[in-house]
């Protein structure tokens, strides 16, 4: 009988997680280990990073088990070490961040992820930061709220731009990128995009164009590029100073892609309206950070991607992989393929 850890938690549920191992592996003796993110934050874990729980627990659970489905659980040295019966280990993430893939590979483990996941919940929820911070809506909320009735944002300095009929600049045209530019499309905006490997057959002639060049051209700029070395710092202080006084830069991708103190400067200044970020150079915030200091900026917590259809995407495609490895067929997304060629 083959042995499953679902190493679920308050996000991707062991429930769901069981709900979908169950058509693909009937006969499976499905164990739980529940991790605590997001009560607690992830963090790194020996050499992996945006992790949940702790390498004991995980060798504790693992005992014996030939196949692992998590989002959040760390795989690493230690770990693959102590659990020479695992084979399959499934991270329910764009990417598997969590997992130390070289180690993996030398342990004969296959690593699979789930691209796409949350591709359409954070393309909502980055128009709704679009939104947001062009229509000052959680300013005035808590203006409101505290029982101040803010009329004089109705004048010609003080109000923000439209989609509909703006330019709207999309750095990374992947999964979520292409997902806004219809959206804002269907705002009546204009789209361009800067992604070097973007298939150009995905966008027309005239809106692809050379980053430097959206950023100039944009009202609107929403970063959707990986976070690499190579991305790191990617929307720099010349970069910002590039995009159109009034202009609404905002970040659902990560953190270290953008210069945070670069943006709070042009907001101080007045040459952008606003700013709207999910993510930051460290989670969670600092409490000396300018972010919440600076007028403009509209904040949330690491939580784009964070929809009940997301949880059970997750489930479902970390599930399908089971069923694939069980049934001897090829894994649809595996991040270290050389395991499976020995």
């Amino acid at each position: 009988m083959t042995t499953i850890l679902a190493a679920g938690d308050h996000f991707v549920r062991n429930d769901l997680l069981r709900d979908r191992l169950r058509p693909v592996a009937p006969d499976a003796d499905v164990r739980e280990l529940t991790l605590p993110w997001p009560v607690e934050p992830f963090g790194p874990v020996a050499e992996v990073r945006e992790a949940s729980g702790t390498e004991d627990q995980l060798i504790e659970a693992l005992d014996g088990a030939e196949i692992c489905v998590t989002q959040m659980a760390p795989l690493t040295e230690r770990i693959l070490a102590a659990s020479p019966a695992l084979r399959l280990f499934c991270v329910s993430r764009g990417g598997p961040v969590n997992a130390n893939l070289e180690a993996a590979t030398r342990h004969g483990v296959a690593v699979t992820y789930a691209p796409g996941r949350n591709a359409t919940a954070t393309a909502e929820h980055t128009v709704a930061l679009m939104l947001a911070a062009a229509r000052r809506i959680p300013a005035t909320h808590a203006d409101l709220a505290a029982g101040t009735w803010r009329g004089d944002y109705y004048r010609y300095e003080a109000v923000g731009p439209e989609l509909e009929g703006s330019t709207v600049g999309i750095v990374g045209y992947g999964a979520i990128g292409s997902r806004v530019a219809r959206i804002a499309r269907g705002f009546g905006a204009r789209v361009l995009v800067a992604d070097p490997f973007a298939d150009a057959a995905a966008v027309a002639p005239d809106e692809l164009v050379e980053l430097p060049e959206l950023m100039n051209r944009s009202a609107f700029v929403t970063v959707h590029a990986r976070a690499t070395p190579q991305t790191e710092g990617l929307i720099s202080r010349e970069l910002i100073g590039l995009m159109p006084a009034g202009g609404v830069l905002v970040n659902c991708a990560r953190g270290s892609l953008v210069d945070y103190d670069a943006v709070c400067d042009a907001l101080d200044e007045g040459r952008l309206f606003g700013a709207a970020f999910d993510v930051f150079p460290v989670e969670p915030l600092p409490t000396d950070s300018r972010l919440p200091r600076t007028p403009g900026v509209v904040m949330t917590p690491h939580l784009a991607g964070a929809s009940r259809q997301t949880a059970h995407n997750a489930a479902g495609m970390v599930a399908t992989e089971v069923g694939h490895h069980l049934a001897g067929r090829p894994l649809i997304h595996c991040a270290n393929p050389e395991v499976l060629t020995r």
